[in-house]
């Protein structure tokens, strides 16, 4: 600042040199008037205050302007990511808000095909007959999702990194993706499993190369995203095993150096798969043996959000978190599972879920941008595309999981909206007008 006063004050010397030297009128009565002369240089002084206060006050506006506008430009940034990405809420485009429409040019990959398909999942080749539920395509109801382009993904995700955590519908999802990517790349061979291990459901690590491409689509099996483990030392008989509520998966850093990370978990909290089989919560090295699922659920959200708040660099890794995948089930307890020929025209309440919900909350209070697919409403309405008895065991119907192709494909999609929006700088509410272009 004392710099900026004397380099004011030199230009302003100079100016009134300056103007002394042009003006002999003025000097010569400066020079003959001594009050003349105080009175200037009273009128000099009081100049100088005054210029000297204006560029004060202008730095004190500049910082309080950076002190204000600054941080809420940056949360007015971050909401309106997390808005978006959390539930859709761009009043322009929320993706996931909308309608399933008859679309031929669907399916997009022949699962017969593709190597990394599970066979439980070919549903045309384990004998079903009724194709009309690969017909269908998700049209938002104010936007559309940019059309699936094999090509512009190959390219997005070149030397990148695409990690998948989660449950068998994640790693369904993960199969969906490799398939659809498979379409646009002319050497099959290039692609394969790092390992050389064949798609199974316990495997915790499968990685598929796109050798030509220098980039891989990885899945961890994380069913719970915390920690498992086996113990009696609480000296229960009935507790067999807990999960940490507090500690993220033991495979968790593994995770970290991701270009992409997609998320999910729900199936396995259901009291079947936990107090069941004996398996009840820990919190801080105590049983919590009273400790109701959703609680439990919200606690573990917690931590794997403390996760991706302290270990994930938000400038590299883009985050997803999948919400819960709704099942059809006719009858749960007696395994009864009717598969319809069209999707449903009501969803019967299933377009929420409190999973969904804690899920959709967890990622607003984060620090790290986190694009939450909103995929339960959208997926509600499917109860046409389930494996039902078109597995690699027909004895068991299975309402659960997913044809592919089929509804996992749409949320890869989505996944590909999301970056290519990013890729290309366009806004989702733009896109119409991009794919318009085409």
């Amino acid at each position: 600042m004392s710099g900026t006063i004397s380099t004011f004050g030199r230009s302003l010397s100079h100016k009134q040199r300056a103007l002394t030297v042009s003006s002999p009128r003025l000097f010569d009565k400066s020079v003959s008037s001594p009050r003349f002369s105080r009175k200037s240089e009273v009128s000099r002084l009081f100049c100088v205050l005054i210029a000297l206060g204006s560029v004060v006050s202008f730095f004190l506006a500049i910082g309080g302007g950076y002190l204000y506008v600054l941080p809420n430009l940056t949360k007015a940034s971050h909401e309106e990511d997390v808005g978006l990405s959390v539930n859709g809420s761009d009043s322009l485009c929320d993706i996931f808000d909308g309608k399933w429409v008859v679309d031929n040019s669907y399916p997009l990959y022949n699962a017969s095909e593709c190597p990394f398909v599970e066979k439980g999942f070919n549903c045309l080749t384990n004998g079903r007959t009724n194709g009309d539920y690969l017909k269908w395509r998700w049209k938002p109801r104010n936007c559309e999702i940019p059309r699936f382009d094999v090509h512009n993904l190959l390219e997005i995700l070149r030397n990148k990194r695409i990690v998948f955590v989660g449950d068998s519908m994640s790693r369904t999802q993960w199969e969906s993706l490799i398939c659809l990517l498979m379409t646009g790349v002319q050497d099959k061979e290039s692609v394969y499993e790092v390992n050389g291990n064949k798609i199974t459901k316990v495997i915790r690590f499968l990685g598929v190369r796109f050798s030509s491409f220098n980039f891989t689509v990885e899945f961890y099996r994380s069913v719970f995203l915390v920690q498992h483990n086996w113990s009696s030392k609480y000296g229960i008989k009935r507790v067999r095993s807990t999960l940490k509520l507090d500690k993220l998966d033991d495979i968790s850093n593994e995770w970290i150096n991701a270009d992409v990370l997609i998320f999910n978990s729900g199936q396995w909290w259901v009291p079947g798969k936990l107090f069941g089989v004996g398996c009840y919560f820990q919190l801080n090295n105590t049983l919590k043996l009273g400790m109701s699922i959703p609680t439990a659920f919200r606690t573990a959200l917690d931590t794997w959000a403390s996760w991706i708040d302290t270990k994930i660099n938000p400038n590299r890794t883009r985050v997803f978190f999948r919400t819960f995948e709704p099942s059809h089930w006719s009858n749960l307890t007696l395994r009864l599972c009717n598969v319809t020929n069209q999707p449903l025209s009501e969803t019967k309440g299933q377009k929420s879920n409190s999973f969904s919900d804690a899920a959709l909350e967890v990622a607003r209070g984060m620090k790290v941008p986190v694009t939450v697919l909103h995929i339960t409403p959208m997926s509600a309405f499917r109860k046409d595309a389930h494996v039902g008895i078109w597995s690699d065991n027909p004895s068991l119907s299975d309402c659960s999981h997913w044809c592919l192709p089929g509804v996992p494909d749409l949320w890869n999609e989505m996944v590909f909206s999301y970056l290519h929006a990013s890729y290309h700088h366009t806004p989702l509410h733009q896109q119409r007008e991009f794919n318009n272009m085409d």
